[in-house]
């Protein structure tokens, strides 16, 4: 009896180990199951592009075809009325010699008019005294630029004290800026394959572009100082408005290939 009882307990033993095997066969298979979708959406992604972002510039020169001045007077007197009285009649002086050398009305526009008290304390007893400076401008845009220095002779001569220089600008830059673009994008694509024959890739389609702020196709240099222009030494100032350089800048990221 003892022995087919002992039989009887190891087979159940086996049984129950067999059993135990195939469960964890199966949770580990299971494991594996689940594991293998992750695995081959990683593969059907694959590696992300590659990509490289560098930055164009283009240089335009162009002759400027206006020129843009502050022509200011000045007057000090005792009294606010004097001051105020010799200042407008210097004004209306000089209005009319710039509309006689054929600046067109729109192109003339106040600037600035200002009024102020200047105290002083001196003499024996320390008495206040008070002047008024009364100050106007106008802004003068002049579009024949052989007449800049004539006009602003001539303003001196109607009463002007102050000249706070001369901007030469282009009055349209549209076409300028287009032709600065278009040379930003020639800038871009060549950096970009200079920099991508140096890692064994070429340079593919352009994945996006944009205009660097601040580039904006601004104007350098052309400007000139009442200083420089030699104002009050008789005669014109000779004036030469020279050539405007505008300049635009473009970000260009492209995409990387074999």
């Amino acid at each position: 009896m003892r022995e087919p009882m002992r039989g009887k307990v190891i087979h159940r033993m086996l049984a129950a180990t067999l059993a135990t095997a195939l469960i964890l066969g199966g949770a580990w298979l299971g494991a594996g199951q689940l594991q293998t979708p992750a695995v081959s959406a990683q593969e059907a992604g694959g590696a992300a592009a590659r990509t490289i972002t560098v930055v164009g510039e283009g240089v335009v020169s162009v002759e400027p075809n206006v020129a843009r001045t502050n022509i200011g007077v000045e007057v000090v007197r005792p009294s606010v009325e004097e001051a105020a009285g010799e200042n407008s009649r210097i004004v209306d002086a000089l209005l009319t010699t710039l509309k006689e050398l054929g600046i067109d009305e729109k192109d003339i526009q106040t600037g600035s008019f200002n009024v102020f008290a200047e105290r002083y304390f001196g003499g024996p007893q320390n008495e206040e005294e008070v002047q008024y400076r009364v100050s106007n401008s106008v802004t003068v845009i002049i579009r024949d630029l052989d007449k800049v220095g004539e006009v602003l002779d001539a303003a001196i001569k109607a009463g002007a004290n102050n000249i706070y220089g001369v901007e030469f600008l282009l009055e349209d830059a549209t076409a300028a800026r287009s032709e600065a673009r278009k040379l930003a994008v020639e800038s871009a694509k060549a950096n970009a394959e200079e920099l991508a024959a140096l890692t064994g890739v070429k340079v593919g389609r352009i994945l996006s572009i944009s205009e660097v702020i601040g580039s904006g196709g601004g104007f350098y240099g052309n400007s000139i100082s009442a200083f420089q222009l030699g104002l009050g030494g008789g005669g014109a100032p000779p004036v030469q408005p020279g050539q405007l350089r505008i300049t635009m800048q473009l970000q260009i990221t492209y995409e990387l290939v074999e």
